[in-house]
C-alpha cells in the first residue's frame, strides 16, 4: 500500500518553496515522522516528515524543482521492504548523466546513522567531486575550500550529517602534510609553429583552480531583493556614535557567575542593548515606528528583529515584547534563536513582524558598518567589535573599550535630531547601566 507524501503548510501567506535536497533514496527505509527531504522557502528550511513507516519507493520531484504546499513529492510503500523500489526513468537519467557510461561506477557516499560518519569508496584519497555530490551546496563548498575530506568528519547535524561547521572544524584541526618533491617535467619537443588565427584563450591551466556554480537559494534570493527593496524606496540615511563599554564590562565580570548560576544563561551584550533601545525608543518612538501608505504606524510594544548567522544566509528571529522582558528572558531567547538558526530549525511566525533591528557584526570582527533597514521597520542599530582605544577623560588620554554604534534610519519618518538623540540614549544607558534600572 503506497501512501502519498505532501509538501506541509509552510506558514501564513507562503504558497511555495523549492525542493533543497532529498534526504532519503528510493529503497531506503524510513520510519513514521523521520524527515526524507528539506525544503527551502523566502524566510526559512523545513523538513518533510514520512507520514507512516516504510519505504521510499518514488521521488516524484527532483532537487531544485519549486513544489506548491500540498503537492505530492513522494511516495511510501508501507508493505515493501527496504531495496526494493527501483528508480524512476528520470532518476534513471539523473544517474547515468552522474555516472555516464565507461566511467566506471562509482559507489555513492552513505550516512551512517548510528556510526554518524560517511564511508568513503577511496578513503585514502583527497575528495572528489562525484564522491560529495550528496553534501548540501553549503557544505560542498566549504570542502572545496578547505580541501579536507567529507569521510573522515564526524558530522554533527541532524541524524549524522555534516554541516559547514563540521568542515571549518576538521580543517582547523587537521596537520598538513610533508610536502611531496615532484619530479621534473618531461622534455617535450617543440611544436610546429602553427598558422596565423585569432586570438583565443589557452586551454591549459596552472595551479589548482576550481570554480562552481551553484543556484542562489529562496532565502538567498529573498535577502537580496528585500534589501534591494530597502535601498530603492526607503530615504536611508546612517548616524554613527561611540561609545565607553566599561561599565558594561564591569557589570558583566562582577555578576556573571551569579547570572548564570541562577538563571542557567550566561550574561551577554546583548541584553544591556535591548533594554537600552527600548528605553531609548519611549523618548524617541518614531524610531520604533513604520510607514504604511501616508500613514505612520506607532507601536506601544518593542518586537526587536535580532540578525543571527545561518548556514544559508543571515535571518532575523523577532524577540516580541522585549521591552517587558528582563535580562535573562533576553539572554535565553536570543541563545536559543542562534541554536537553532543553525540547525535550521526557526519557524516562519518567529521571523515575522518585528519594529525595530539591532545587528551585531561585532562577533564578526566588523570595526563600523552602515547596515540596511528590514523593512517595513524604520531604522537599525548595528554594534561593531569592541577594541582600545585612546579617548580623553577628565583631561586625561586613557584606554577605554569603545564601540562604534550605527543607526541607519528611514529618514521620511524620522529626523536627524530624532535618530541622533535615539543613539545617545543608548549611549547614556550603555556607559550608565544604572538608568535601565530605575527607568532614566
Amino acid at each position: 500500500m503506497a501512501t502519498d507524501v505532501e509538501v506541509p503548510a509552510l506558514g501564513e501567506s507562503i504558497t511555495e518553496g523549492t525542493l533543497a535536497q532529498w534526504l532519503k533514496k528510493p529503497g531506503e527505509a524510513v520510519a513514521a515522522d523521520e524527515p526524507i527531504a528539506s525544503l527551502e522557502t523566502d524566510k526559512v528550511s523545513v523538513e518533510v516528515p514520512s507520514p507512516v513507516a516504510g519505504v521510499l519507493t518514488e521521488q516524484l520531484v527532483g532537487e531544485g524543482d519549486t513544489v506548491a504546499v500540498g503537492a505530492v513529492i513522494a511516495r511510501i510503500d508501507q508493505s515493501a521492504s527496504a531495496g526494493a523500489a527501483q528508480p524512476t526513468p528520470a532518476q534513471a537519467a539523473a544517474a547515468s548523466t552522474t555516472n555516464p557510461a565507461g566511467a566506471g561506477e562509482t559507489p555513492a557516499l552513505r550516512e551512517d546513522a548510528e556510526l554518524n560518519t560517511l564511508e568513503p569508496p577511496n578513503p585514502d584519497g583527497p575528495p572528489r567531486d562525484d564522491m560529495i555530490t550528496t553534501l548540501s551546496p553549503a557544505v560542498r563548498r566549504a570542502v572545496l575550500e578547505y580541501h579536507v575530506d567529507p569521510t573522515s568528519i564526524r558530522g554533527s547535524g541532524k541524524d549524522g550529517r555534516l554541516t559547514k561547521d563540521d568542515v571549518i572544524a576538521a580543517a582547523q584541526g587537521k596537520t598538513a602534510p610533508a610536502p611531496q618533491a615532484k619530479a621534473p617535467p618531461a622534455p617535450v619537443a617543440p611544436a610546429a609553429p602553427a598558422a596565423p588565427a585569432a586570438a583565443a584563450r589557452p586551454a591549459a591551466q596552472t595551479g589548482d583552480r576550481h570554480e562552481e556554480r551553484v543556484k542562489m537559494s529562496r532565502l538567498r534570493q529573498t535577502i537580496a531583493r528585500r534589501l534591494k527593496e530597502a535601498q530603492n524606496t526607503a530615504a536611508m540615511l546612517t548616524t554613527f556614535n561611540d561609545v565607553d563599554m566599561s561599565a558594561v564590562i564591569d557589570a558583566r565580570a562582577r555578576y556573571k557567575d551569579l547570572f548564570e548560576k541562577k538563571h542557567g544563561i550566561r550574561l551577554g551584550f546583548m541584553g544591556f542593548f535591548v533594554k537600552a533601545c527600548a528605553l531609548a525608543a519611549k523618548d524617541v518612538p518614531s524610531v520604533n515606528a513604520s510607514l504604511e501608505g501616508d500613514e505612520i504606524v506607532y507601536h506601544d510594544y518593542l518586537d526587536v528583529s535580532v540578525a543571527v548567522s545561518a548556514p544559508k544566509g543571515l535571518v532575523v528571529p523577532v524577540v516580541r515584547d522585549a521591552d517587558r522582558m528582563s535580562f535573562a528572558e533576553i539572554e535565553k531567547t536570543i541563545a536559543d534563536f542562534g541554536k537553532r538558526a543553525k540547525e535550521g530549525t526557526l519557524t516562519v511566525d518567529e521571523m515575522t513582524g518585528g519594529t525595530f533591528t539591532i545587528s551585531n557584526g561585532g562577533v564578526f570582527g566588523s570595526l563600523l558598518s552602515t547596515p540596511i533597514i528590514n523593512p517595513p521597520q524604520s531604522a537599525v542599530l548595528g554594534m561593531h567589535r569592541i577594541e582600545e582605544r585612546p579617548v580623553v577623560k577628565d583631561g586625561q588620554i586613557v584606554a577605554r573599550p569603545m564601540m562604534y554604534l550605527a543607526l541607519s534610519y528611514d529618514h521620511r519618518l524620522i529626523d536627524g535630531r530624532e535618530a541622533v538623540t535615539f543613539l545617545v540614549r543608548v549611549k547614556e544607558a550603555i556607559e550608565d547601566p544604572t538608568r535601565l534600572l530605575i527607568d532614566l
